[in-house]
């Protein structure tokens, strides 16, 4: 019997060191390695200013290099083409060598744009900028460098394309959850013509809200593929300023600079090409997801918890299951929502069990709102998993998985690819769950800001999806731009977001391996002669006390 019991209380000491609950508050791992306090620093001198407008006008350049590149490269449609018969803007279709370096070309000069910039919102490594640009500065130089993408054609992605097939499928009535655009359009429908041969078959895998709205948009523009584009543009542009609107606010609760949150998280190129550039409806997602987790973070600093804070509570609950309307992925947040409310109400088990219980009705009852009034019902649970369809290199469980069946391959084995993806899925679904469980208990027990939480447990599913695109890293960079401050977390996200942005095609077309190499050969001789020019009018080498660690005025910080 003693040594059952003492079995049992192995057991028990095992389970709760492995979720986290005896871990000691003081000595958060997560918080010690990716965590710091930003301190506040003057604004930008008189030499800076000058750096700082030459910056702007070569991200503009590298912007509007990129417009004049997508008439030729650009995620064109098919039909219905603009550019098509124009004799002068025609020849950017004909030349796709030439327009493929032009946007080449036009996206470093983005990139490196962007990482002038960075020096004057995070400075040097492991330190905090001499001076920061302000607010103002950051958002016109944002505004910027948006405009030129905001007319171009689709860049990067032909998913847009793919909305306006499901949003019209929706506008006649069809559902969009058990049809694909060839059998419920036909295949000569102008719309499924411009959908991708993998997603012709496919039903809708977005959520009711964003097939909703998407129906509403095919009722005002109908077969017209560019008033289509732009109307779904919009959209993204509106996830985009509720990104700008909530980040700065959740940093400051997280004591890092909103300028530096601003920089990473929403001037990232990954933002500029994918979001804005490839229309995509993350931009939504996220950005509703970031303003409901403000409002419910700020209902839970209200002393006392009245009725406004319930007001707030509510009105943030409802945005973040809004999210979750268009992507699945952004519930999650709603977990890391009910451990601060259960702990602000004192923690235990009926905090937990009453905070859920107001959560998930507000959440259920919401998504049946949407689900009834938009006729679409619940069939989109059945189709979260159509994109696994794609084996994407950037997914960790498939990369495992590939390299794994070409090795049986190489021995003569066989291939066993698939039988290996059933394998590496899910146990990478299952280490994603566990890591989410232990940010939950982390933030519940006071250890670990939700925002923090949030964004790591963001990470863990992002990295061990099964699909990963690009601009799937903003749903972790951006929650964790507004906490983690660290080098180790700040220099992986600059060289995966620079990196991701300038090797991705502009899908105007398959391009032959040598019209690839020539591009990239004059790209680089471009951007290393424009270096060469402005080493001394532009700051790329590090000034003296550009960072400085030892500074440590007044610092950010209203933690929740």
């Amino acid at each position: 019997m003693a040594v059952l019991d003492s079995a049992r209380r192995s057991t028990k000491a095992f389970g709760r060191r492995v979720l986290g609950l005896d871990a000691p508050a003081a000595d958060h791992s997560v918080v010690a390695v990716l965590h710091r306090d930003e301190s506040e620093v003057p604004e930008l001198d008189r030499r800076e200013m000058a750096q700082l407008d030459r910056i702007r006008l070569l991200g503009a350049t590298g912007t509007v290099l990129m417009v004049i590149s997508a008439l030729g490269v650009g995620a064109q449609p098919v039909l219905q083409n603009p550019t098509s018969g124009i004799r002068i803007i025609a020849i950017f279709g004909r030349a796709h060598t030439g327009s493929l370096a032009v946007c080449m070309v036009g996206t470093t000069m983005v990139v490196l744009a962007w990482l002038l910039l960075g020096r004057f919102a995070v400075g040097g490594l492991g330190g905090s900028p001499l001076h920061r640009l302000t607010r103002s500065q950051l958002d016109r130089t944002l505004l910027l460098w948006i405009l030129p993408l905001c007319i171009a054609p689709p860049m990067f992605s032909n998913d847009v394309y793919s909305y306006l097939a499901q949003s019209e499928i929706a506008a006649r009535g069809i559902d969009p959850y058990e049809m694909g655009p060839a059998q419920a359009l036909g295949n000569d429908n102008v719309l499924t013509r411009n959908v991708p041969n993998i997603w012709r078959e496919t039903p809708a895998p977005y959520g009711p809200l964003f097939l909703w709205m998407g129906r509403g948009i095919a009722a005002l523009t109908g077969d017209n593929i560019i008033m289509g584009v732009w109307m779904h543009r919009i959209l993204a542009l509106a996830g985009v300023a509720l990104i700008v609107w909530a980040l700065p606010r959740l940093s400051a609760r997280c004591g890092v600079a909103p300028v530096s949150a601003l920089w990473l998280g929403a001037a990232n190129p990954l933002v500029l090409f994918h979001l804005v550039g490839g229309v995509h409806n993350d931009a939504l997602m996220l950005g509703l997801m970031l303003a409901g987790l403000e409002l419910c973070l700020r209902a839970i600093d209200i002393e006392p918890f009245d009725g406004r804070a319930y007001a707030l509570l509510i009105g943030g609950a409802v945005v973040i299951t809004l999210s979750s309307s268009i992507k699945i992925t952004s519930i999650v947040t709603m977990g890391f929502v009910w451990v601060a409310l259960a702990r602000k109400w004192g923690g235990g088990m009926r905090s937990l069990v009453i905070s859920a219980a107001l959560l998930g009705a507000i959440a259920l009852s919401t998504t049946a709102v949407i689900s009834s009034l938009s006729g679409l019902g619940f069939g989109w649970v059945h189709t979260l998993n159509t994109a696994s369809a794609v084996r994407s290199w950037m997914s960790l469980p498939t990369a495992v998985g590939i390299v794994t069946g070409f090795g049986g391959v190489l021995l003569g084995l066989g291939d066993h690819t698939t039988a290996m993806l059933s394998i590496t899925r899910p146990i990478a679904a299952v280490v994603a769950a566990f890591v989410t469980v232990r940010m939950l208990v982390a933030t519940g027990t006071g250890r670990l800001h939700p925002v923090g939480a949030l964004g790591v447990s963001l990470g863990a599913i992002v990295l061990l999806f099964p699909v990963v695109q690009p601009w799937y890293l903003l749903w972790a960079i951006v929650p964790l731009a507004a906490w983690a401050t660290r080098p180790i977390f700040r220099v992986p996200a600059i060289l995966f977001s620079a990196i991701v942005s300038v090797l991705q095609m502009p899908r105007g077309g398959e391009f032959e391996v040598f019209q690839i190499v020539g591009s990239a050969i004059v790209t680089v001789i471009v951007c290393l002669l424009f270096i060469v020019v402005t080493r001394n009018a532009l700051p790329w080498r590090g000034q003296s006390g550009v960072s400085a660690p030892s500074q440590q005025p007044t610092s950010y910080g209203v933690s929740s």
